[in-house]
């Protein structure tokens, strides 16, 4: 049930990505899990306006005028085969399989079993779920709600794959319920981007939109992202703006496939020619090192303006939209080169050789991912980046802004209709107002602040409304334990995953429908909407008939909770019937959504409004953007050790496994790997091959992940690199980035030690 072991290939960072390779695995693998009639049914539909959004990143789309027959890349189409596959997990495999044997089995194993097929229940004491109706599990999970003596002993957590609708629908069962208790992915991600940005500009995601990629950008940015695994379709949008002019900048501590030459499959020039270099420059930043990168760009652009007044700094933009300029200017010419460079890894004349590229641009996009906000210093880094442009007016104008690149398909749209703990009392009032009840004020519990409940004994119920929680969160052991201390866990799911065997006294699986399938209510064929990272919001229409005849929309799902608790006080059976009731009450409640149903029903959708992009104002306290001082830090690694961050592979998103190779990094056949610098393999007294242990060094202990293949790569020295899940053993729970209390999965101080009785081996 485990993996093959890996295979003795050569490692080492791939030249370029895509082609002709990225065809032939996504036919092979949509063949293997839909069959032909399938994959033509659903792959030609994705991300078109007559189809559905694709279930994985959540990468904007260009005008529908300019999408491609097939607007998917390697990884969407196995997103889409992943949800689509013909097999099934049913009632005969549950009875086959008890939960100890599931136990033994990895989650690439386990998601490879195919589609949840009806309701499962885990009763008190047994060793196997066993078939429910979906009748007695809605009253069973309603009862156990019931019973609390306190709405906050109960957890309502979100996957960033739910959508505008049920999103809406879920917080306002759990506000109606009593608590805020409404942790999501997005405290995992980006929660950083999300304080640091609310904070300087008023606004808590990104300004840009396709075209400013496409068509105005001069100088793109991206740090601490990964698009050629983690957002593959962005390729096609960068490889438009170089052939337009645009320079690209690539900051990451490894070199990856993407930053290399892209050969886009849909061009000649891409399938036969030489493809398209993607990065012009590539900064190879040591982990956790980016403040002080920008604090030494920001530096230099302030030396540049005192020798040379009103060459580097738009002080117009400064004068009439922002404040703390000055405080922030003192703090930079105070900085000291050396500390700089000692902290990022890179020379003062690389960061000034950046500085000359922005100086050159008239426009600038920073775009970012994982590698910037899991960190200590996350929120001061991302500050630090709205400093960078607002230093050149780079905010509110076409080809420049903040971008980060969201990592799921509608995470930013869960945010957008409530799924948050600490909603603003703006939104709880018009919420009020709507429906006639008062929501309660106090913040609720974020993700980690749940497991943190839940191992205490101040939670019993745990509502996972999509997801995988035991395997993203931090501190797997602790994580998996806190979720046993629950009276009950609940999983509404289309997969069996890790979280599934993680359960409380008592469990329910319930399964529902995905993005590929169509949904049919009382009234009629529905549809549902997302939002992208551009702030578009679209209609996505499931094509394929539901997997089986027990399968439930995740509306229908949480409105029939919501009328077991309550009744029809909120009209919670009109919304399941006809969720064009639920867009009437988000244009109603949340500002933005206005002739939401007829808008949304326009190709391609509409945009949200971002004050800082559509004039320029910035709702902040004073009505001007921020700027901050952030004095630069580093994560301080003792002697004898290395700074570990985990990425993913190429054959993954999130933490769904595809397969057990990592083209793009020269990996075969395994994932208990890690990347290391040849100078530290040397150092540590290691030969590559090797057979180690990971030990994460901690206030409150070390922890420990044996069994990995210590792998010659060009890291930076004192840097390594490996996979999660199956290195979030390793990231304590109380790691975590200040203000926004997301865990610091990307910078974690370990020990590599050879594995006990092993010399040169082959992880399992």
């Amino acid at each position: 049930m485990a993996g093959k072991p890996v295979d003795r290939t050569t490692p080492g960072p791939r030249k370029s990505s895509v082609g002709v390779h990225a065809i032939a695995e996504s036919t092979r693998y949509s063949l293997a899990e839909m069959g032909p009639k399938r994959s033509l049914q659903t792959l030609l539909k994705v991300n078109h306006v007559d189809g559905f959004d694709c279930p994985s990143c959540a990468w904007g789309d260009p005008d529908p005028e300019h999408r491609r027959t097939a607007e998917f890349c390697e990884n969407g189409a196995k997103a889409v085969a992943w949800e689509a596959t013909r097999k099934r997990v049913d009632t005969a495999f549950f009875a086959e399989h008890s939960l100890a044997d599931l136990r033994q089995c990895d989650g690439h194993w386990l998601e490879a079993q195919g589609r949840l097929a009806r309701p499962m229940h885990l009763a008190p004491g047994a060793t196997h779920y066993a078939p429910i109706s979906w009748e007695d599990a809605i009253a069973l999970t309603a009862d156990r709600l019931r019973a609390l003596d306190d709405p906050d002993r109960a957890v309502f957590y979100t996957s960033g794959r739910t959508s505008n609708e049920a999103a809406f629908l879920y917080q306002l069962l759990a506000r109606r319920f009593g608590t805020n208790n409404l942790p999501d992915c997005s405290n995992m991600c980006h929660e950083s981007s999300g304080d640091a940005l609310s904070a300087t500009i008023g606004v808590g995601k990104g300004l840009i939109t396709y075209a400013d990629i496409t068509d105005h950008a001069d100088l793109i940015m991206i740090v601490g992202q990964n698009p050629g695994t983690c957002h593959p379709r962005m390729l096609t949008a960068l490889e438009d703006a170089k052939r337009r002019g645009a320079r690209i900048i690539a900051v990451n501590p490894l070199p990856e496939a993407g930053f290399g030459r892209y050969h886009n499959p849909q061009t000649a020039r891409g399938l036969a020619g030489p493809g398209t270099k993607i990065a012009d420059r590539r900064l190879p930043v040591r982990v956790n090192g980016d403040l002080a990168l920008f604090a030494g760009l920001n530096r230099a652009l302030i030396d540049r303006e005192d020798a040379e007044p009103g060459s580097a700094l738009d002080h117009e933009f400064i004068d009439r939209h922002c404040e703390g300029f000055e405080a922030a200017a003192a703090a930079w010419r105070a900085l000291d080169w050396s500390h700089l460079e000692a902290m990022a890894g890179l020379s003062r004349r690389l960061i000034e050789d950046c500085a000359a590229d922005v100086l050159a641009a008239d426009s600038v996009v920073v775009c970012w991912a994982m590698g910037l906000t899991q960190h200590r210093n996350a929120v001061a880094t991302i500050r630090e980046i709205v400093d960078f442009l607002l230093l050149r007016g780079n905010v509110g104008r076409p080809g420049a802004g903040p971008a980060p690149i969201r990592g799921h398909s509608n995470v930013q749209g869960d945010r957008t209709v409530g799924i948050w703990e600490k909603m603003p009392d703006t939104f709880l009032d018009e919420l009020r107002d709507e429906f006639g009840f008062d929501p309660p004020r106090v913040p609720g519990l974020d993700t980690v602040d749940s497991i943190r409940a839940m191992r205490d004994g101040r939670v019993d119920v745990f509502i996972g409304l999509g997801g995988n929680f035991a395997a993203a969160t931090p501190d797997t052991e602790v994580t998996e334990a806190a979720l046993a201390n629950c009276g009950l866990t609940v999983h509404i799911a289309t997969k069996l995953n890790r979280s599934h065997l993680c359960h409380g006294t008592e469990a329910l699986l319930l399964p529902c429908l995905g993005r590929t399938e169509r949904d049919r209510q009382a009234t009629g064929e529905q549809f549902v909407t997302v939002e992208d990272t551009m702030a578009m919001v679209h209609a996505s229409r499931g094509r394929l008939l539901p997997g089986s005849p027990h399968l439930r929309s995740e509306v229908a799902i949480v409105a029939d909770l919501g009328h077991a608790l309550f009744g029809e006080d909120l009209g919670w059976r009109g919304m399941r019937d006809d969720y064009a009731v639920i867009r009437r009450h988000i244009e109603h409640v949340i500002p933005g959504f206005h002739a939401y149903e007829q808008r949304v029903r326009q190709p391609g959708g509409f945009m949200l409004p971002r004050a800082p992009r559509d004039s320029r104002t910035f709702p902040t306290p004073t009505g001007r953007a921020i700027f901050t001082v952030n004095p630069p830090t580093a994560c301080e690694v003792p002697p004898g050790h290395l700074l570990l961050t985990t990425v993913r592979s190429h054959d993954q998103f999130n933490t769904t496994v595809y397969g057990l190779d990592d083209r793009y990094r020269g990996i075969e056949g395994g994932r208990r790997v890690v990347l290391l610098n040849g100078d530290d393999l040397r150092d540590l007294r290691l030969h590559d091959g090797d057979l180690v242990d990971l030990v994460s060094v901690n206030p409150d202990g070390e922890r420990r992940a044996p069994g990995f293949r210590a792998v010659r790569y060009p890291a930076p020295r004192g840097c390594a690199a490996a996979y999660y899940p199956e290195t979030n053993v390793l990231v304590a729970l109380d790691a975590t980035a200040e203000i926004s209390n997301t865990p610091t999965t990307k910078s974690v101080v370990i020990r590599v030690e050879p594995s006990a009785g092993a010399g040169a081996a082959t992880a399992p």
